[in-house]
């Protein structure tokens, strides 16, 4: 059974989470807490919270044990574009894009 957890708009670059979500994937769910609580990322702590998140709601909603949990899969999407305007000599200007990322975490039991 797959449990799922959803973060919409993370304030993060999909490129820089999905560094993140690739040393956590089909990882035991307690080495994937470990490898995160170590991790000197801001996208490690946001999928730190979204990971426990989803352990939670398989043990609350589904009866899961958590120490049979594995993390299954792991999207990072990109997500809407915050523009923003920089001001440069001579009354020009640069864009600045701020971008977030719609985060996807499943965690399964191996049923």
């Amino acid at each position: 059974m797959e449990i799922t957890a959803k973060l919409n708009n993370a304030p993060l670059s999909a490129q820089k989470g999905r560094l993140i979500a690739d040393m956590i994937r089909t990882k035991s769910v307690s080495k994937a807490v470990d490898v995160l609580k170590f991790t000197p990322k801001k996208g490690a702590e946001l999928m730190l919270k979204l990971l426990e998140s989803a352990m939670a709601n398989a043990e609350n909603n589904h009866g899961a044990d958590i120490d049979e949990l594995s993390v299954g899969t792991v999207y990072v999407d990109e997500a809407s574009t915050l523009k923003r305007m920089q001001a440069r000599a001579k009354g020009r200007g640069n864009r600045i894009s701020k971008r977030t990322c719609h985060i996807t975490i499943k965690v399964s039991d191996g049923e």
